[in-house]
Formats: C-alpha cells, sequence, structure tokens
C-alpha cells in the first residue's frame, strides 16, 4: 500500500502544475449556490492551493475563515469582511483580527493536497481540518465540501481513525461525490 506521504508528495507534484482556475471558480460558485445566504467557511490560499475566493464575490450570507488557536486543536472560524485587513497566524495562514467574531459555518471549503473518489482527503499532516470537522460534526449538520484541481485525485488514500470524510469534492472538471466504498 502507498503511503500517505508519497501520495501526498504525488499530488503536490500535480498540483504545482495547475488547472484551469476559471472552470474551478464556476464549479464551486455553482456548488455554494444552495448556501448563498449561509455561513461558508473559506480559506486564504498559501503556495499553489485552489482559490476559493473568486467564487465567494457574490456570496449574501457571511464568509469565514479558519484560524489556527495552537497544535493539535480545532480550527476556529472567524467572520471575514474582504476589504478588511487581516493578520498572519500560525503557518503563514492569514485570517480575521481577534476582533472579528467567532461563527459556526454550515459549509467548510477545505483545502486538500488530494483527494480519492471515496471523499478521502490528504491534509498536510496537522489534523487541523479532521479534528474540526469532527468537532462541527458532533454539534450537527455541516457540510464538507474539498476544493482542488482535478489532478489532484490519487487512486485509494490510507484511511486512519480519525480522518474526517468529505462530502464533495470540487475540481476544475466539476463536482466530484464520494462513491461507495467497498
Amino acid at each position: 500500500m502507498t503511503t500517505k506521504a508519497t501520495l501526498r508528495a504525488q499530488a503536490l507534484a500535480a498540483r504545482a502544475a495547475g488547472g484551469d482556475a476559471d472552470a474551478l471558480t464556476r464549479h464551486l460558485a455553482n456548488a455554494l449556490l444552495p448556501f448563498r445566504r449561509g455561513v461558508v467557511a473559506a480559506y486564504w490560499p498559501i503556495r499553489d492551493e485552489a482559490d476559493p475566493r473568486p467564487a465567494l464575490q457574490d456570496h449574501q450570507g457571511v464568509l469565514v475563515l479558519p484560524v489556527v488557536t495552537g497544535r493539535d486543536r480545532p480550527l476556529v472560524f472567524r467572520e471575514w469582511q474582504p476589504d478588511a485587513p487581516l493578520v498572519r497566524g500560525d503557518f503563514g495562514v492569514s485570517h480575521p483580527g481577534p476582533d472579528a467574531p467567532e461563527m459556526r459555518p454550515d459549509v467548510v471549503i477545505v483545502p486538500l493536497a488530494g483527494f480519492d473518489g471515496q471523499g478521502n482527503r490528504l491534509g498536510y499532516g496537522g489534523g487541523f481540518y479532521d479534528r474540526t470537522l469532527e468537532r462541527l460534526r458532533a454539534q450537527g449538520p455541516v457540510l464538507a465540501m474539498g476544493l482542488a484541481f482535478a489532478c489532484q485525485r490519487v487512486e485509494a488514500i490510507p484511511v486512519e481513525p480519525f480522518d474526517q470524510p468529505l462530502d464533495l469534492i470540487v475540481t476544475d472538471a466539476g463536482a466530484v461525490f464520494p462513491e461507495a466504498a467497498g
């Protein structure tokens, strides 16, 4: 079986080649239509991550960004106004400052290194989104929507007990709904 580290390296190399950013924006905007008045958690992209921001320009609800509050802790989400200044936090992630209110999202757009057809994701190894999705799901419904270029898909990701699956992955080739495992 291929290790997560090997799959992560393959997926990140593919991501570096990029994809169709305009198509990705269109597909993400369409996937978010049912939630246009809800609380949507995006992320401020780092390195060559797929960028959710262009698809959020017409969002009519509340936008939030994740904040790392410490190692081995779930993320919190703070309200984000697109014209408000951001602060640079841990791991080089930009987010709203401490005065921005914390909110619980209805949808979490999740960055990733790679994904498979069963809705499993490869992150960067810190477990932040796994802990966060576990906590949010214990509180009630939340849609975990991965965002990636289609070239980041890998065959099969080894799953560990703490891994939280995605409900949907949006790519530049369209939406990928997880297949039933087995």
